[in-house]
């Protein structure tokens, strides 16, 4: 039996993210606003615009597209699932709203010397990024490869129980690792890099949802 996912997006279209499960060997269902049901076998939390800067105890510094509807409705939906020790996989904002959760911070907007290294005008941004010796990237990729990015934020001061997994050259941390939750959070976009979306110049995203729904299985 596939494993059941809930993917939370910010009401826009959600395909490349459900056909990456599709093709990775689950069942996906995209809501806006879901309601915690831990009927779901795990949770996908998608990119989107920003979180409400006063979630994480700042004012405006340039973020933009804020749902602050969208914010609360996640972090219950971490509790929920993170609290049954379901699996989560974390994606750009969702990655960001993780942190946010945890208690940790965001850096607002990158800066325009950083910016344009993580997003171009059209389309992704790649680039190389380090992983972690030991890490799951580092384990399914190597220890350095490419991936794609589109984002003008990055995450700040990490949350409990956070490390980070893997890094840009310029030190944004592309992916953390939590000590004991089971939960994969990456800034860049592998449903963008799978399926009919894989691209030469970069690694395959359709295996961060292959071991994620192992993940979902197991538990």
């Amino acid at each position: 039996m596939k494993s059941k996912i809930l993917v939370s997006t910010g009401g826009g279209d959600a395909g490349n993210y459900l056909r990456a499960l599709e093709a990775a060997g689950g069942a996906g269902e995209a809501r806006y606003l879901p309601a915690p049901d831990l009927s779901y076998d795990g949770l996908l939390l998608t990119g989107g615009g920003d979180m409400d800067p006063a979630l994480f105890s700042q004012g405006n510094r340039g973020s933009r597209g804020v749902d602050r509807a969208r914010d609360q409705a996640e972090l219950a939906l971490l509790d929920a699932f993170c609290g049954a020790e379901k699996p989560v996989l974390a994606i750009c904002r969702g990655h960001q709203v993780v942190n946010v959760w945890l208690g940790g911070d965001l850096a607002q907007d990158l800066g325009p010397e950083l910016v344009p290294f993580h997003q171009k005008k059209e389309g992704d941004q790649v680039h190389p990024i380090q992983a972690e010796k030991g890490s799951l990237l580092a384990e399914l990729y190597s220890p350095v490869f490419p991936v794609n990015s589109s984002h003008h934020q990055g995450l700040g001061r990490l949350g409990r129980g956070l490390r980070a997994a893997a890094w840009s050259e310029d030190g944004v941390a592309e992916a953390v690792e939590h000590d004991t939750l089971p939960i994969i959070s990456v800034q860049f976009h592998p449903e963008r890099m799978t399926g009919a979306l894989a691209r030469p110049d970069t690694v395959d995203g359709g295996a961060l949802f292959r071991v994620f729904l192992e993940l979902c299985r197991v538990k």
